[in-house]
């Protein structure tokens, strides 16, 4: 994924979960949007690196928008989860990262009951594949972690997932880790356990579970690697 043209600066304060104050390297203090609606834990750290983009749009409220962020140990981290979804689409796209070689119909934001998957897929034979995308971005003691807060939409998209791989489809939770330092993914246990507990039961129940890892840069977005967890 390119980027669009990005200006650094230095974080200053996220506040009020969708604002965050930013100097930029020449000395401008600008206000972004944040686009990213969990509690960024470890990667909300003022005195960082950041980067911005620029969107000239009058009916915007806030015309930057904080994009990238570089950590103490040099990790690159995406903050805005609205970029998880189409790098997903790249990598199904791709023929490789995720499926191989295969052309599939695939829709977005499919609403299942009372919840709402990021993707079907159906392949020309008609076998359906969902998946639900979570961006990870959580950091500690050198392992990544979902979900950085509790999450009880993220329970519900796991149970969705296991009522349809028992209803014959096959099912995938994505972990898109978007920190470069970030090498595996277990669930969070010590800040949700009730979602942890979800997790096992849909990997038992047949929900296939991978992380796709990302190369980072002010420039690009690159799904990098696969790996099945489970």
């Amino acid at each position: 994924m390119k980027l669009p043209p990005l200006w650094s600066g230095v974080l200053i304060a996220r506040y009020k979960r969708f604002l965050a104050d930013i100097r930029l390297d020449d000395g401008r203090v600008i206000t972004a949007h944040c686009p990213n609606t969990g509690s960024m834990r470890a990667v909300n750290m003022p005195g960082c690196r950041v980067w911005v983009s620029w969107h000239d749009n009058p009916k915007r409220r806030l015309a930057w928008t904080w994009e990238l962020i570089e950590l103490p140990d040099g990790a690159m981290a995406s903050i805005h989860t609205g970029r998880a979804n189409a790098l997903v689409q790249e990598a199904i796209e791709s023929g490789g990262l995720l499926f191989g070689d295969r052309t599939w119909d695939l829709k977005r934001e499919v609403r299942v009951e009372d919840s709402r998957l990021d993707f079907r897929l159906t392949s020309a034979s008609g076998a359906v594949v969902w998946l639900e995308v979570k961006q990870v971005t959580l950091k500690e003691a050198g392992r990544g972690y979902f979900p950085d807060s509790v999450s009880a939409r993220g329970r519900r998209h796991l149970e969705t997932l296991m009522a349809l791989r028992a209803a014959g489809d096959r099912a995938m939770l994505v972990f898109l880790v978007a920190h470069s330092g970030i090498a595996s993914v277990q669930p969070a246990e010590h800040l949700d356990p009730g979602y942890a507990q979800t997790f096992r039961a849909a990997c038992d129940a047949g929900v296939e579970v991978v992380m796709l890892g990302c190369d980072i840069t002010p420039e690009h977005i690159t799904a990098r690697r696969y790996r099945r967890l489970h």
